[in-house]
């Protein structure tokens, strides 16, 4: 028998091998996608369970507004968020898209009013300070009208949206200083501002627009006299020396406007849209005047 011949009986002596099949499991390594792609989908079904209506605003200047980091608001709340940002075909408008959130998809209606919140500082009054840090964001007045989808925003926000008062104009030849926001006075006390600036239709004057508080509304009359207080007003004399003149430190930054009313009984209350005369500055007869009229009281 040579070596390479193999007893029989000394190979079944010999250990076997024994193999065993392992069942192949859930590979560990595929848990941390399939876990992030359920997440993933659960905020994606979230987000389009809140969304609503898609609308569009034209704007002049888009400046600042980012998509899918401006929102826009109602009153603080965040109710919707730009989605994109065009120019309009004429490349005279800047045509934002946004997505409201389902909740707020009723402000998308006919009346409803769009702007732009930049901050602005000015002396007396700063607004808008909040968005050096989170950038612009779109502020709307919500309209009352029919379901709409296309709107055009305002240059700047509306004038006291949400205060009633008096709405008159005042024709000057000149603007001077006065400004939207300019405070108006009644005996040193601030009653109402100009709201907006504008020239009249024949570009003959400049006219200004006034909002008196509604407390104060009465104060004018059909005989009222408006004059500007913008700036200083120096007079040097012999006898009273250097006399200055000044309504207030606001309104030498900002201008200002101030009235008296006659103590005419047959003068009638001041309607909206009547337009008074802007004169530079007050005749003495109507700094004496001094007519009595009842206000009601204060909210």
């Amino acid at each position: 028998m040579t070596e390479s011949q193999e007893d029989p009986e000394l190979v079944d002596e010999l250990p076997r091998a024994k193999i065993e099949r392992r069942r192949r499991g859930f590979p560990v390594v595929w848990l941390v996608p399939v876990v992030a792609a359920i997440v993933a989908g659960y905020l994606v079904y979230g987000h389009l369970q809140e969304s609503g209506a898609t609308i569009t605003i034209k704007f002049r200047d888009g400046h600042g507004i980012k998509a899918g980091q401006t929102e826009i608001r109602y009153r603080g709340v965040p109710i919707g968020e730009v989605t994109a940002i065009d120019l309009s075909e004429d490349e005279k408008y800047v045509v934002v898209k946004a997505r409201l959130r389902r909740s707020a998809s009723a402000i998308a209606k006919e009346g409803s009013e769009f702007w732009i919140v930049r901050p602005e500082v000015g002396f007396g009054t700063i607004s808008g300070l909040s968005t050096v840090i989170t950038g612009p964001y779109i502020q709307v007045l919500p309209g009352t009208g029919k379901p709409k989808s296309e709107f055009v925003g305002l240059e700047s926000a509306p004038a006291a949206p949400e205060r009633k008062g008096l709405k008159i104009i005042l024709a000057a030849n000149h603007l001077g200083s006065v400004r939207p926001g300019s405070p108006v006075y009644y005996r040193g006390i601030e009653v109402g501002s100009a709201t907006s600036t504008e020239l009249n239709s024949d570009a003959t004057a400049a006219h200004i627009h006034l909002l008196i508080g509604q407390r104060y509304a009465r104060l004018v009359r059909g005989g009222s006299k408006f004059w500007s207080v913008s700036g200083l007003d120096v007079h040097v004399g012999l006898l009273r020396g250097l006399e200055i003149s000044l309504e207030s430190l606001r309104s030498l930054i900002t201008g200002g406007i101030a009235f008296a009313t006659p103590d005419d009984p047959n003068s009638r209350p001041a309607t909206n849209g009547m337009v008074f005369t802007l004169y530079d500055k007050a005749q003495k007869e109507w700094l004496e005047w001094t007519p009595r009229i009842s206000l009601p009281a204060a909210d």
